[in-house]
């Protein structure tokens, strides 16, 4: 089994150089603000409370590692104690200036909450206990086993749609959680989501998962087939989604230890090969297309950071788990791909997007918004093969 001092220098460096992209953008109003080109804070714009809480994260990560950022990790908690949370009905606000409540931030909230109390930040224990009681209350769906998605600002009107992206997001929150507390109650949780919709939906659709449901989760392929480069809803089958769901079906299985069912690793496995076959230089050129059709047809050629982040985190975990060097050609010849097309060795960070011939784009993304997918893929390597990437990246005793 190859070790850290196997993973390119590069990658090693990667995470120090990400922290000191990301060093500027806590928001003199509070939480994080979305980042420009060269790493400056966009203060204009209103914050997210997802960006807040990918930092915060972030930052948490890094002080658990020995990095100064403490006071980061102090003011994010902050944001997510004060102006991002609803005082009067409860939960956490989209954005600053939007009052939906998402599952999509409320898992982000567990896990930065997570993190953050990993990290020993005054105020998270507390604010990590209102976030599962919120998501538990509020969005948990006994009979599916899955999150809803959106309700309006007083609780009083649940939007009809369903997602994979926020059930995702909030299967690595539960494992976080289960880590930081202790309570296997929430890898039982995670356990349910993957099983339905990995096990169940992806498997049944090819491995091409569906994104897309109605309020009795019934499937919606057509969804957004008019918007297909929608940031977070989509048509089709987004590539970096099932990269994604890969790492975290393995993460849940070293959580649920001698309790974790035999399919789940199978079906990373069987989830990585459907990324890569559908997803890798599927038109001629390198890198990962955005998203595709349910016949494996590329749809939005756009390469994103992101997705090669997850391939090169699913890559190596899968090698960790099973030994087979194939995963670790992937991961090396996928790390040339990210240093040669994606880190911006000029302003900072990588480019968060790309067209189909590589060269930086900005259709989807506007800017370098946070640095959680890339710090993430590029600190995971350098740990001991039994941490939990998924969550607060605590080594297991």
């Amino acid at each position: 089994m190859d070790s850290p001092s196997s993973v390119p220098a590069w990658v090693r460096a990667e995470p120090a150089r990400l922290l000191g992209f990301a060093g500027a953008a806590a928001h003199p109003g509070g939480g994080f603000a979305w980042l420009d080109d060269a790493g400056r804070p966009v203060l204009d714009r209103p914050v997210e409370t997802w960006i807040t809480c990918r930092m915060t994260h972030v930052f948490a990560l890094a002080s658990l590692r020995g990095a100064d950022t403490a006071a980061l990790v102090a003011h994010g908690v902050a944001a997510l104690t004060g102006p991002l949370r609803d005082a009067r009905h409860g939960g956490w606000y989209a954005s600053a200036a939007v009052d939906e409540k998402r599952a999509y931030e409320h898992a982000f909230v567990v896990l930065a909450a997570a993190s953050a109390t990993a990290a020993g930040a005054d105020g998270a224990p507390a604010l990590l206990a209102e976030a599962l009681d919120t998501v538990e209350r509020r969005f948990w769906e006994p009979e599916a086993g899955l999150v809803a998605d959106v309700w309006d600002r007083g609780w009083t009107h649940l939007e009809d749609y369903r997602g994979a992206n926020a059930n995702m997001h909030t299967v690595e929150a539960f494992l976080a959680a289960a880590d930081v507390t202790g309570d296997a109650v929430w890898a039982r949780r995670a356990l349910s989501i993957v099983e339905r919709l990995v096990h169940g939906e992806a498997r049944a659709h090819g491995w091409l998962l569906p994104e897309h449901y109605d309020a009795d989760w019934h499937v919606r392929l057509e969804f957004n087939r008019g918007e297909p480069a929608h940031p977070f809803r989509p048509f089709g089958a987004t590539i970096g989604h099932l990269f994604e769901w890969a790492r975290l079906a393995v993460h849940l299985g070293r959580a649920l230890g001698e309790d974790a069912p035999a399919w789940l690793v199978p079906d990373a496995a069987a989830l990585f090969e459907a990324g890569v076959r559908y997803g890798w230089a599927v038109d001629g050129r390198p890198g990962f297309v955005y998203t595709t059709d349910f016949a494996g047809t590329p749809v939005v050629r756009t390469r994103l950071h992101w997705v090669v982040a997850e391939a090169l985190a699913a890559a190596w975990t899968l090698h960790q788990e099973t030994g087979d060097p194939a995963y670790l050609d992937r991961f090396r010849d996928w790390c040339d791909h990210a240093e040669r097309c994606f880190v911006d060795r000029e302003l900072g960070s990588w480019h968060h997007e790309l067209d189909p011939d590589n060269r930086p784009a900005a259709t989807v993304w506007a800017g370098k918004p946070d640095v959680y997918h890339a710090y993430q893929a590029t600190l995971l390597p350098q740990l001991p093969p039994a941490a939990s990437f998924a969550g607060a990246l605590l080594p297991r005793d």
